[in-house]
């Protein structure tokens, strides 16, 4: 039996036929028309004449998976508009990759299928309509809040450009307080104890991708007097994992340094 015409179809590449049977089925519950495809070079002959509501791709395909399919769309003005979820096996950088690949967003593939597909359809949803805090809560409350983890501040500050949102995200990680204000989807101010600007983005990032924990509110309709941030919020994202990867190189180094010479340590604590 043929889907009807009028729901929103999703292109999905992933070559485990047993996986994408299953999130194929989880995503028509969710009310898509899916088209599988078990190859990557082939789902792109596709596009021209069959163009998707979004495409669902795999990350570790043989010969094209969503990183290396992400340049491709975005370079063509027919198929740049199209989102590209990418779906991976996880890791603690996994979705800030999906960013700087082309990605429109990620998710792990071992998730539950249903939740994959609620996460996807949540995602088009926003992308669309914009994020209503009826979409995101189930209380009538009058902003988006919630826990945070090191790998969910990238995504929300995402979410709330993809969603063109205008608002203050407040955010609570470790011993650090941070606000970031968006307008229209584009960072237009923070502040991070002493920081303003581009360096209290970036210094509440590397806070969060430390810290184990924290807890994010964002007010809806909050506006600053005047504008601090400049730059992207991708520049941004990568300048702060940037810069939080070479301090944990330095702490590295200095560890095995102590580790090797424990007496050249111990001398300078003895001469301060």
């Amino acid at each position: 039996m043929n889907a009807p015409a009028n729901l929103p179809k999703i292109l999905l590449i992933d070559s485990n036929v047993y996986f994408a049977k299953r999130l194929g089925d989880a995503l028509k519950q969710q009310g898509f028309d899916v088209v599988p495809s078990t190859q990557g070079t082939y789902a792109l002959t596709m596009l021209e004449w069959n163009a998707p509501a979004a495409i669902v791709c795999a990350t570790n395909l043989r010969e094209m998976g969503a990183y290396e399919m992400a340049p491709i769309l975005r370079a063509d003005p027919k198929t740049s508009s199209i989102p590209l979820i990418a779906v991976g096996s996880g890791g603690g950088q996994a979705l800030l990759e999906a960013y700087r690949a082309g990605c429109d967003d990620y998710v792990d593939r071992h998730l539950p299928p249903a939740d994959i597909a609620a996460h996807i359809r949540s995602f088009l949803v926003s992308r669309q309509d914009g994020f209503q805090p009826t979409q995101m809560l189930s209380t009538a409350e009058t902003a988006l809040s919630g826990s945070l983890s090191h790998l969910d501040l990238p995504g929300v500050m995402q979410m709330l450009g993809q969603s063109r949102q205008t608002g203050a995200l407040h955010i609570n990680a470790a011993d650090t307080d941070g606000i970031i204000f968006f307008e229209g989807g584009e960072i237009f101010h923070a502040e991070c104890g002493m920081f303003f600007g581009d360096e209290a983005v970036t210094q509440i990032v590397k806070t969060c991708q430390s810290a184990t924990a924290g807890v994010y509110k964002f007010v809806y309709g909050a506006t600053a007097a005047q504008r601090t941030v400049l730059r992207s919020a991708t520049d941004l994202l990568l300048d702060a994992m940037r810069e939080f990867d070479e301090d944990q190189r330095e702490e590295e180094d200095q560890r095995e340094a102590e580790k090797n010479h424990p007496e050249t340590d111990h001398a300078e604590k003895e001469s301060s």
